[in-house]
C-alpha cells in the first residue's frame, strides 16, 4: 500500500513537461485522480481499522503500528478533497471573465494538486514505519522462539533422596 500511495504521487502530475500548466487541464483526470485518492485512502481506513479490532494492537508494538496506521489514515484523507478542490479550478477556468482570475485559478488549480500529491507521499511514510514496527516485533518474537527451542524442554527434576538412610 505504501508503494500505491507514492507511485500515484509520482504519476498523478497536472503539469506538462516543461512545469507548466497545461492550457485545457482534463478535468476528467483530476476527478480520476480524486476517485483512485479516496479508494486509496478508504483502503488506507480499512487497514486500521482491521488492526485496531485485533488482538495484536494490545501489545507495545502493536500500539506503536496503531499509531502509525491512525496518522497515515488521517493523512490519507486529506488528498481526495485537495484533488477535488483542483479539479473545481479545472471547471471554472474555461469561464473565468478576465486573465487576472483566470491566473487566481490556475496557480490555485496547482497548488491543490501538489497539495494532494504530497498528502500521499506523507501517507506512506507512517505506513513504512508501521511496518518496520511489525517486522521488528516478528523478527524479535522469532529470535525468542529459536532460544526456547535451543533450550530445548526443561530437564527432569533430580530423583528425591529416598526416606531411608543406610
Amino acid at each position: 500500500m505504501k508503494d500505491e500511495l507514492l507511485n500515484a504521487a509520482q504519476q498523478w502530475e497536472l503539469l506538462d513537461e516543461n512545469g507548466h500548466v497545461p492550457v485545457t487541464p482534463s478535468c476528467t483526470v483530476l476527478l480520476q485522480h480524486a476517485t483512485d485518492a479516496q479508494d486509496l485512502s478508504r483502503d488506507v481506513l480499512r487497514l486500521t481499522a482491521d488492526f485496531a479490532r485485533s488482538p495484536h494492537h494490545t501489545t507495545r508494538a502493536g500500539g506503536t503500528v496503531l499509531k502509525h496506521l491512525g496518522t497515515a489514515a488521517t493523512t490519507s484523507s486529506h488528498a481526495a478533497p485537495h484533488f477535488t478542490k483542483s479539479a473545481e479550478c479545472a471547471l471554472a477556468l474555461p469561464r473565468s471573465p478576465n486573465p487576472t482570475t483566470r491566473h487566481h485559478l490556475a496557480n490555485r488549480m496547482v497548488i491543490d494538486h501538489a497539495s494532494a500529491r504530497a498528502f500521499l507521499r506523507r501517507t506512506s511514510e507512517p505506513l513504512r514505519d508501521a511496518a518496520k514496527e511489525l517486522a521488528d516485533h516478528l523478527s524479535f518474537q522469532r529470535f525468542l522462539a529459536t532460544l526456547t527451542r535451543q533450550e530445548g524442554p526443561p530437564a527432569p527434576p533430580p530423583p528425591k533422596p529416598s526416606g531411608c538412610h543406610r
